[in-house]
């Protein structure tokens, strides 16, 4: 609907294209209204609202120095800039016009309680989920009041979890907008959430929906555990029920929630009725035929009458798909409900408040009584997570199907039983705890009885060593793109500041180290790594980086890649050593360049890397990104100079291709990767390597996104496809059928 800036837009103006005005909330809020589902009344104001608001208060370079000094592992200082960033953004005057434009939208949709919702422009998108970041304000009632809480969600863009996550994803604070749903209140007497895929297994034949009495705040965090009802997709025919105990609700009274204990014939029944069961599948079977993907449905209901209040993308699919298959025959010592599957074993921290989050290390089992989202910096340290309370879409079990890692809730008394230090195992996908280190043989689960062979080879984007050996065990060929910024963002120091410090060895040793998990894991698989491609302003947050670096007005398209190797040789020399360190034990390790912008510019960085011993042979592999157009426009020359394959880098090229920045919200509609001058590039480059006899893979997130552009690029001939972990069973399926259609 962008036609020009709108400060203030009702539901029904806006629609699921309209994210980088309203946010993913917001978006799915109007694209429902407009699609007939029963939604809750009510307006948005919208980013461009905000935007307006920091430049009228003159706030955005006082924030940004507020965030200079920020180490996002330090949980006190994360904290400590969050509130006096929240406190600048409360504390500056709102526009007066746009204050007397919410003030006249709040008694047009007839006044009464209001939800105030926060809608981050980069919320609930596909390959993000995260809900939880920012805060919502209910049961709020006047004109002024409401007011003051769009003002506090604008702030809420800023609490310590927010920042953290922005930091962890690398988005840009100031490229993140926010919006801010103002809806009419539902006084729920039931309420829950609904997936319309089981989002512990994967399985898309099965609608879940959870409920509890009273309001729907203690759900998701965990307050009370929830009944459980398993919906049949096919035959929509209730297959499975689990009615919980709940001894209280939240119910509103005045401006308050108010917290009611329960009759005991009430805490034990059904929480609602078969025919509701059936409406709320028929809802979720209905958003999902609409959105053309698994959804995250929460619900409410008033007066008999079901609402839908929100709805996401699922974005777990294929995380749990090829969880081990295994049979323990201990006796458990708690026993909970299954929310992520998976088996870990280490040893117990008890967190009884966020604020003692720093506790939890690498390897840890987490158990709280349950989890909120300022835990997420310890979650996502923890091998396995237990909690007393919760069912499978508390905050607990949602964010630990993102993270891959098992967790079980719901066991009543994990903080009561455990104790710190205690090793446990914890069994994600049976609900259980066990006491010490069991170990377990495991055989992979497939999705189909025969493990699928494919002549295109499917590998695996990584980062991250935690999850080197979890994604090592599934069905992939090895590692397509294993990026470099990760470890050296994990060193801490920029490698030039060390070198002149006569500490390069220590630079060498610790990237050797990150390597040599990734290439053991793997053995004898391939493993490509990409060399740094850290950008100037990067490089400048390193310890050192700013004697180093120069601020750059576009980073994106500055000092970075290639043109670094061969104009700061030495600083190029101690990455080649850490690759020629593991390689001595490890040669499947290969190398791949980032971001080569010239026909010489390649030359150039072969001649130093052969000059350092590592010359192309059968047993080591040189790629190169393809990743600016030029490497399309002379494919031929790049492969003449003389390499062994090349992979697409799927976000640069659409980016450099279209002219358009992907982290800018205002222009994140037209970044697409099927667009036609792209796919004709995409199609150009597999099929000149096809020609000649060259390795063509893809690493961009354009195969882990769109099945559709992978089957295509199997049908042009492109040799591996490297996709996110989360997508690797699904891919593989995706490729056996194109070559099975194709007779490969």
């Amino acid at each position: 609907m962008r036609t020009g800036i709108k400060s203030i837009v009702w539901f029904k103006e806006v629609t699921k294209n309209d994210i980088p005005l309203v946010g993913g909330k917001g978006a799915n809020l109007g694209e429902m209204t407009n699609a007939g589902i029963p939604v809750p009344p009510g307006f948005i104001v919208t980013a461009d609202a905000y935007y307006k608001f920091l430049k009228e208060a003159g706030i955005t370079e006082k924030i940004r120095h507020l965030l200079a000094p920020l180490d996002s592992n330090n949980s006190k200082q994360l904290q400590g800039i969050s509130v006096k960033v929240k406190e600048t953004i409360i504390k500056a005057r709102m526009p007066a016009v746009l204050a007397r434009e919410i003030r006249e939208h709040y008694k047009e949709m007839g006044r009464g309680l209001v939800a105030v919702r926060s809608s981050a422009t980069a919320e609930d998108l596909p390959d993000a989920s995260f809900a939880g970041q920012q805060t919502t304000f209910l049961n709020i009632s006047g004109e002024d009041e409401v007011v003051k809480a769009v003002q506090k969600c604008w702030a809420s863009l800023f609490e310590a979890r927010a920042i953290f996550y922005r930091v962890e994803n690398k988005f840009d604070h100031f490229k993140v907008g926010i919006a801010v749903p103002v809806q009419r209140m539902v006084q729920s007497e039931t309420s829950g959430v609904m997936f319309t895929i089981d989002p512990t297994t994967s399985d898309p034949t099965k609608i879940v929906i959870d409920a509890v009495l009273g309001l729907g705040e203690m759900l998701v965090s965990g307050d009370v555990t929830p009944d459980h009802y398993v919906v049949d997709k096919k035959s929509m025919k209730i297959a499975h029920k689990e009615i919980k105990k709940q001894e209280w609700k939240l119910v509103k009274r005045g401006s308050e929630n108010v917290k009611i204990i329960l009759t005991p014939e009430e805490q034990s029944r059904q929480k609602i009725t078969d025919k509701d069961i059936l409406f709320i599948a028929q809802m979720g079977k209905r958003l999902e035929d609409h959105y053309a993907h698994p959804q995250d449905v929460e619900w409410a209901k008033e007066d008999n009458v079901i609402y839908i209040v929100q709805t996401r993308p699922v974005t777990t699919i294929g995380k749990v798909a090829a969880i081990a298959r295994h049979e323990i025959k201990e006796t458990p010592i708690l026993v909970g409900s299954a929310a992520s599957p998976g088996i870990a074993s280490g040893p117990v921290k008890l967190v009884s408040d966020p604020s003692r989050i720093d506790k939890v290390m690498v390897g840890d089992i987490l158990v709280a009584e349950m989890t909120t989202p300022d835990f997420v910096p310890a979650m996502k340290r923890a091998a396995a997570i237990v909690t007393d309370r919760g069912g499978r879409t508390a905050h607990a079990a949602i964010v630990s199907r993102e993270l891959g890692i098992p967790c079980v809730v719901g066991t009543e008394k994990a903080m009561a039983t455990l104790k710190d230090g205690q090793v446990v195992t914890v069994d994600g996908g049976g609900g259980k705890v066990y006491n010490g280190k069991i170990e377990i043989t495991v055989v992979q689960k497939k999705r189909t009885g025969v493990k699928l062979q494919t002549k295109t080879k499917l590998l695996v984007n990584l980062a991250q060593p935690e999850l080197v050996d979890r994604v090592a065990a599934l069905d992939v060929d090895g590692i397509g793109l294993l990026r470099a910024e990760f470890m050296v963002a994990q060193i801490g120091e920029h490698p030039s500041y060390m070198l002149k410090q006569g500490r390069g060895q220590e630079f060498i040793d610790k990237l050797a180290d990150g390597l040599t998990v990734f290439a053991k894991a793997f053995h004898p698989r391939q493993v490509v790594y990409r060399t740094n491609d850290f950008k100037t302003n990067e490089y400048r947050a390193l310890k050192g980086g700013e004697k180093f670096e120069s601020e750059e007005e576009n980073p994106m398209l500055g000092y970075r890649g290639a043109s670094r190797y061969i104009t700061d040789i030495e600083t190029f020399k101690l990455e080649l050593a850490a690759i020629k360190k593991v390689r001595q034990k490890y040669e499947n390790l290969w190398v791949m360049i980032p971001f080569v912008r010239t026909v010489s510019e390649l030359a150039q960085t072969i001649k130093i890397m052969e000059a350092e011993g590592l010359k192309r042979s059968p047993k080591f592999k040189i790629w190169m990104m393809v990743e600016v157009p030029s490497n399309v426009i002379l494919l031929e020359k790049f492969l003449a100079v003389g390499i062994d394959g090349v992979s697409i880098g799927s976000n640069d090229l659409t980016q450099l291709t279209l002219g358009v920045d992907r982290d800018n919200e205002r222009l994140a509609v037209l970044f697409d990767e099927r667009d036609e001058a792209v796919m004709l590039s995409l199609e150009k480059v597999v099929r000149g390597c096809a020609a000649v006899g060259v390795t063509c893979s893809i690493c961009g997130q354009a195969p882990s996104v769109y099945p559709e552009l992978t089957e295509k690029l199997v049908e042009w001939g492109i040799t591996s496809v490297s996709v996110s972990p989360d997508m690797i069973d699904q891919t593989r399926e995706i490729i056996a059928g194109v070559e099975s259609r194709l007779k490969k």
